[in-house]
């Protein structure tokens, strides 16, 4: 069996679900469908999210979700068959009715996963009305987790026993089910962080010990960079499992960055496909040599903000000062994308986030904290010297850090001109 993972993209419109069919149908083997939310529909719950919370614009945002929805459901269904997703807008609103607890993160779990549920209800419903049988399965009676909501951890014991048991190909050859989602034993919907619907195709797929995991992208593969930056990009044929940890930890968008442990674990392919050209290979992750010749790999992180943290008393940078900005730094939740030490001095580059100014007072007691903010970070994997050329003439660096395979650069935000 063999489990295939469809983003928002490939799901954005009536025509996307269409293609989805027509690509699953294609195929004999026992499936298993992981589909997230329909398009920028994860962006418009986080939305939701917000004015509930708030208490301002909720049927505003609400009325945009649902028909958005209503708009695809028409151009598959016939008008009889339209109501396929009532049940769920009405367990939205009746939601939505309630006073929100003061729990933001409890919150966004409760809502933004109807995004997944909504979207797999009506494929799984199209496929059924097109005669290619499958069963719709609800992951969060499956996928167990602990309840660290929006970022939560797996069970995996429990999750496996229960998969296994779910997904037994008795009575159907094809199921469809969400990513991202899961819940805790007492049935609270939890999440697995932003864009973790790679994840969940990787945790089903070590639960049944599947041939492989392909995700299905709009692009042919995994490209040595994000074309919308930079044009020159070219597809990768292969990459180790090894080679893909670095590039998902250095920010490269293709797969979740927790995606390839439990698939390396098992030795199970990873598969990047497109679903624009289904018939192409794409690029293959697996256990393969990590000397292979690979072009230089370029990574962009935007929106990114540099702190400089220096101890007040002129003292030296040691373990404990270094133990107590990391407790700080963890608490607030900031990722930390590099880092930087000296005699005197700390650096991080991390995602621009709300608690960042929370971060900084906090330091502020014992150190002295400078930022600059509106930074990029680019991370040139394989680089060469006309590749670092490149990237950085014309920009003003503010921070870098060069290794054996790697080359990184904290640069001012600016337009980026490649000839």
């Amino acid at each position: 069996m063999k489990v295939f993972k469809f983003g928002g993209a490939s799901v954005k419109d009536a025509a996307g679900v269409k293609n989805l069919a027509k690509i699953v149908n294609s195929y004999n083997d026992s499936l298993v469908v992981v589909i997230s939310a329909m398009g920028k529909m994860t962006n418009a719950f986080e939305e939701l999210v917000y004015a509930y919370f708030n208490g301002n614009g909720i049927e505003q945002h609400y009325q945009k979700i649902k028909e958005y929805h209503l708009s695809i459901i028409t151009d598959l269904f016939e008008p009889e068959e339209q109501g396929v997703i009532d049940e769920w807008l009405e367990a939205l609103q009746l939601k939505l009715d309630t006073e929100p607890s003061l729990n933001y993160d409890f919150e966004y779990d409760q809502i933004v996963p109807f995004g997944e549920l909504i979207s797999t209800f009506i494929v799984s419903s199209y496929l059924n009305k097109l005669g290619w049988q499958n069963e719709w399965i609800d992951v969060r009676k499956i996928l167990r987790t602990d309840d660290l909501f929006r970022s939560a951890g797996v069970n995996w014991e429990l999750s496996s026993e229960l998969m296994k048991e779910a997904f037994s190909f008795e009575g159907t050859q094809r199921y469809i089910t969400q990513g991202f989602i899961g819940s805790t034993d007492t049935n609270l919907t939890t999440t697995l962080g932003r864009e973790g619907s790679d994840y969940t195709g990787a945790i089903i797929a070590y639960a049944l010990d599947a041939e492989s995991l392909s995700i299905w992208k709009d692009v042919p593969g995994v490209l040595n960079a994000d074309p919308r930056w930079y044009p020159k990009a070219r597809m990768i044929d292969e990459l180790s499992y090894w080679e893909a940890i670095e590039l998902t930890y250095y920010g490269a968008q293709v797969i979740h960055p927790k995606t390839i442990k439990p698939l390396q674990n098992k030795q199970i392919p990873l598969l990047v496909k497109s679903f624009i050209e289904p018939e192409n290979k794409g690029t293959a992750i697996k256990d393969t040599e990590q000397n292979v010749q690979l072009p230089p790999i370029y990574v962009l992180k935007e929106k990114q903000t540099l702190l400089s943290i220096s101890p007040k008393d002129f003292s030296f940078i040691l373990e404990e000062n270094l133990s107590e900005i990391f407790q700080v730094i963890s608490k607030h939740r900031l990722k930390i994308n590099l880092m930087q030490s000296s005699a005197l001095n700390f650096s991080v580059c991390v995602d621009h986030h709300k608690n960042i100014d929370a971060v900084m007072d906090e330091l502020s007691e014992h150190y002295g904290v400078l930022y600059n903010v509106d930074m990029e970070l680019v991370t040139i994997r394989h680089y060469t010297d006309k590749a670092i050329s490149e990237v950085i003439d014309g920009k003003e660096v503010v921070d870098s850090q060069v290794s054996r395979k790697t080359a990184r650069y904290v640069v001012k935000q600016s337009e980026w001109n490649f000839k």
